[in-house]
């Protein structure tokens, strides 16, 4: 089962269909509709109507009760690793290059899959297209990710994302050099107004996204950032720091490609620390994943020399 809760944070007089798909890219703008009408979306917890206009400060919520594609998920073996486990959670280091959840186009080979090889368990937590995920990385993004193994853990960790209460930091390398050493980027972004399949400042539907950043080491022509995401907008990260002038080194679809002359072939960013509540004890816990080989050999080649990373901050 998806459920999901959102406020309306632009004043813009906005369609209901049009705003949850900005919300939940992953759906088509058929299905959505086709949950309005069969009464699955609330706005301010009364049914939403067809062709529903929004308004500033209001709350929409979902539930659906089926996936979008079709079939049943065939578990099968994929590469990732597990840094901790419990009866409750798993902590995983999903390489660059791994699709999170089947979704247009991918059908198969994704970490969902793999999960379910492993943790045949998970099938029945959350939703039966994405069992046990509760958040996403980017398929180029490697790093750490939680995946809950019971509806206790789902619910616990999908309601500490929705409140963003989540510590995440990411490891980054940018073009160009900073005058500040550390800030925040405040910054809305949404679908481009012509380009609908990128992520842009530039947009008539704008969503609150903040982004807070620190210098951690410069070289000639790049800086190595930590980046943490207040805020959880689908490309983000990669968004901001193409919008302040400084795209992340080997993103081509947001500037950064071409330009950094070390042997870079997929876009340096790094999902490194995450920090939230246990969902049974409560307690804070925090997991690493250290730097890939690949990108540590990026960061060698820009200092000249040999860099820890995990002394630098």
């Amino acid at each position: 089962m998806i459920e999901k809760k959102f406020q309306v944070e632009s004043s813009e007089n906005q369609r209901l269909d049009l705003f949850l798909k900005s919300c939940l890219p992953d759906l088509s703008r058929s299905r959505l509709q086709k949950a309005i009408r069969d009464g699955q979306v609330l706005v301010n917890s009364q049914k939403a109507r067809p062709g529903q206009k929004l308004k500033k400060g209001d709350t929409v919520e979902v539930t659906l009760a089926e996936p979008e594609a079709g079939g049943v998920l065939i578990p099968e073996p994929v590469e990732f690793r597990i840094i901790y486990e419990d009866d409750q959670i798993l902590v995983v280091d999903k390489p660059a290059g791994l699709v999170v959840h089947p979704g247009a186009g991918v059908k198969s080979g994704t970490l969902v899959h793999g999960l379910l090889y492993c943790y045949p368990e998970i099938s029945n937590v959350g939703s039966p297209a994405r069992p046990g995920i509760v958040h996403r990385l980017d398929k180029d993004t490697s790093g750490v990710m939680v995946v809950a193994r019971t509806g206790t853990a789902y619910r616990s960790l999908r309601e500490q994302f929705e409140e963003r209460s989540v510590h995440k930091t990411y490891l980054a390398l940018a073009l160009g050099r900073f005058k500040e050493k550390k800030g925040i980027i405040d910054l809305p972004i949404g679908r481009h107004v012509r380009q609908r399949d990128k992520i842009s400042v530039r947009t008539r539907k704008p969503r609150v996204a903040i982004t807070h950043y620190k210098v951690l080491k410069e070289f000639k022509d790049t800086t190595l950032l930590a980046l943490r995401p207040v805020t959880g907008r689908t490309h983000q990260l990669r968004v901001h720091m193409s919008a302040t002038g400084h795209p992340l080194a080997g993103d081509t679809r947001y500037g950064g490609g071409g330009r950094l002359k070390s042997g870079l072939n997929r876009l340096f960013l790094h999902a490194w620390k995450l920090k939230f509540r246990h969902p049974v004890s409560g307690a804070e816990v925090e997991f690493v994943s250290p730097l890939p080989e690949d990108l540590k050999k990026i960061l060698e080649r820009e200092s000249g020399g040999r860099i820890n990373v995990l002394d630098i901050e």
